[in-house]
């Protein structure tokens, strides 16, 4: 990213829509965003009627002006393609291009991302302009870059108009080839759903029970996928055959797209909207809760798209619409704390959202740095404040890169097909979560790593340690990557319903877990869903006794050398292996037959061999600890989670890079503060 932007130090900026403001009011709003240090504005992302208010004829005007204002004070701006909105004339002369729902009911115009992805009358205008903007914008040198669209797949992730329809029959005649294929693909000959013209495919539609074909449905996600990065990848054609001055990225991260293929094959980097105070995290009332820290898992899934990236809206103050997402104001350094995260974890450019809350519309109550008032206010002070430590870390961060030892995997494949599948799909979310606490709490950086069928195993070398919580579509070649990372000597650690899939979800006939039965030594004897109808059993883990939930498999050693080291109690399974540990050549995996909460984890992460920052630190639960590391210097930032003061204890001299003092033994950190460190 760094070469992308043209940068050797982190920037700061802000969001920005001249078309919402009076115009006497934005040279003001620039001079003072230039006052705060911020180098970045973002702008123009709705505002297709202000450039094309009638078809075919465009305007540029008011944007033209915007940004001849910026540039007088230095500000480089960051232009969005207007698609995420399609115009009312476009809307009411052009139907077709608007989504609709499954049961066939179109959706009208009045919110945002009404339209479809296959409709060619939309992607004709879409092309048209996004075409006329950089035609227009190429050769402006405060236009230094392009956010395609808005929140891609945001609002809406699935997609049922005439056009998807129609293309999804294309595709999938494209992928099988013949209808032979599709009906094995999609086992269709269960409940005669066998298909004999390729007129007869269909995404999924309304059915007698509400079930659907699962197989289908895991192609149909496929597609749409497929048909959103189609749309991107359109747009970013059209501004790199005009232009090689700009770059190009999109902004969100949303459900049924693959972000990792999308960032590889259509972006300069990826961007991400960051807003850690959504009231359903601050609600988390779990075992040892994330609440904010759970956005630090969002930023490492974010982080393996394609390196370190930038964010287009971080939090800037308290939000919601009129109707929805209810968030608090955030306390006093919490929003520089946020901002630290969002670096700690690969963010090279951070962007708050917005200058100025909006006075009308849906987002009135979706916060900006400043408020209605125009007035100095404590989230003002508090980003100048990070504005300023931005600027004394210079270089030091800047283009460096996370280091962990330890990663958990994830796949597109399994999230999908999971969405459907009861029996392993919602277990997905809560062991990865349960993971990333445990890792947390214990001050271990992690990454998240995307599996593919061609990854290669010097991907997964690097790591000492591998989580693959409930991969139930796993193949061969899946099972032998794995193999050889363990074989390596690498640790391995699977949770239950693992391994009894293929790649259309239909499930293998053999001993589960299917392909990694060799490598982990057992087989499944039986499972059962828990579902409330019986007490949960207990299951023995290191000695403690511990409530399982979601899903027990009662487990059977088939290796000499498996090692039983969890065991069932209060089932009829009674005393029947839960968790298991292999050798295996130079590495160690391990089974466990349930779901894992953090209890769990962390009981099986104190078992193995991972390093730790503990001859560095002594942290408490609440401090995060992210290592950078950039031309050999470790750079050690720590994050206060609490609302009340932290001690720690430094056990070396450290340099603290925000005021370049020395220290080490007891440290104080205030609520929500932050230390950048490095070792002397």
């Amino acid at each position: 990213m760094k070469n992308v932007i043209n940068e050797t130090t982190i920037q700061l900026g802000v969001c920005y829509y001249p078309e919402h403001w009076p115009e006497k009011l934005w040279e003001d709003d620039f001079r003072r965003m230039k006052e705060m240090g911020f180098q970045y504005v973002r702008m123009a992302e709705f505002a297709w009627t202000i450039f094309e208010p009638i078809e075919g004829t465009f305007e540029f005007d008011l944007f033209d002006r915007a940004i001849q204002l910026a540039k007088k004070y230095d500000l480089k701006v960051i232009m969005g393609t207007p698609t995420a909105t399609p115009p009312a004339w476009l809307t009411d002369k052009y139907p077709e291009v608007l989504n609709v729902s499954r049961e066939g009911v179109r959706y009208h115009h009045g919110s945002r991302r009404h339209y479809n992805y296959n409709s060619e009358i939309y992607r004709t205008l879409s092309k048209r302009i996004v075409t006329e903007m950089v035609e227009h914008y190429k050769d402006n040198p405060t236009v230094v870059g392009w956010q395609i669209d808005n929140e891609i797949n945001c609002e809406m992730n699935v997609f049922y108009s005439e056009a998807d329809h129609t293309n999804f029959r294309n595709w999938v005649k494209e992928k099988y080839q013949t209808l032979d294929n599709v009906n094995e693909a999609w086992g269709t000959i269960f409940w005669n759903q066998t298909y004999t013209e390729w007129r007869q495919i269909y995404l999924t539609r309304p059915t007698v029970n509400d079930s659907y074909n699962p197989h289908q449905l895991l192609d149909e996600k496929r597609f749409i996928s497929d048909s959103a990065i189609s749309f991107v990848q359109m747009q970013a054609d059209i501004i790199r055959s005009i232009t090689d001055k700009q770059w190009v990225t999109t902004n969100g991260m949303f459900g049924h797209l693959d972000n990792h293929r999308m960032t590889k094959e259509a972006l300069d980097f990826y961007a991400y909207d960051s807003y850690p105070n959504f009231n359903k995290i601050i609600e988390d009332n779990s075992f040892m809760p994330l609440r904010d820290r759970k956005w630090s898992l969002n930023l490492s899934t974010v982080r393996s798209f394609g390196g370190n990236f930038a964010i287009f809206e971080q939090q800037a103050g308290p939000g919601g619409w009129v109707n929805r997402i209810e968030q608090p104001t955030p306390r006093p350094g919490q929003l520089r704390l946020w901002t630290y995260q969002s670096i700690a974890h690969g963010a090279d450019l951070v962007l708050y959202f917005r200058w100025r809350t909006a006075t009308k519309g849906s987002e009135i109550y979706w916060h900006g740095i400043n408020d209605y008032h125009n007035l100095p206010n404590r989230r003002i002070s508090e980003l100048k404040q990070t504005s300023e430590e931005m600027q004394k870390l210079g270089s030091a961060i800047f283009d460096s890169k996370y280091v962990a030892d330890a990663a958990i995997l994830t796949d597109y494949e399994n999230e999908w097909d999971g969405e459907e599948d009861k029996w392993f799909g919602q277990f997905i979310g809560e062991s990865k979560e349960a993971w990333f606490k445990a890792f947390q709490y214990h001050h271990i950086p992690v990454d998240i790593v995307n599996v593919t069928q061609n990854m290669a195993l010097e991907t997964l070398i690097k790591y000492k340690v591998l989580v693959y919580p409930h991969a139930a579509i796993l193949t061969e070649k899946t099972a032998n990557l794995l193999k050889g990372y363990v074989e390596q000597g690498g640790t391995i650690i699977f949770g239950a319903r693992t391994g009894y899939k293929d790649l259309t979800g239909q499930t293998y006939m053999k001993a589960f877990p299917g392909y990694i039965k060799d490598l982990v030594g057992i087989t499944v004897e039986e499972y059962t869903l828990l579902n409330g109808w019986q007490k949960n059993p207990y299951v023995n883990l290191f000695d403690n006794q511990l409530n399982t939930h979601g899903f027990n498999e009662v487990l059977q050693p088939e290796a000499d050398n498996v090692e039983v080291i969890g065991t069932y109690q209060n089932a009829h399974y009674e005393g029947k292996p839960a968790l298991t540990r292999r050798k295996v050549s130079e590495g160690t995996a391990y089974y466990y037959g349930g779901v894992f909460d953090y209890q769990t984890a962390a009981l099986i992460l104190e078992d193995v061999e991972i390093s730790d920052y503990r001859s560095k630190f002594t942290l408490t639960p609440d401090i995060e600890l992210a290592v950078r590391e950039k031309d050999g210097e470790i750079v050690y930032i720590l994050l206060n989670y609490s609302q009340e003061a932290q001690t720690i204890y430094l056990k070396v001299d450290m340099e603290n890079l925000l005021d370049h003092d020395i220290t080490s033994g007891d440290v104080t950190m205030a609520a929500y503060d932050v230390l950048v460190l490095k070792e002397k």
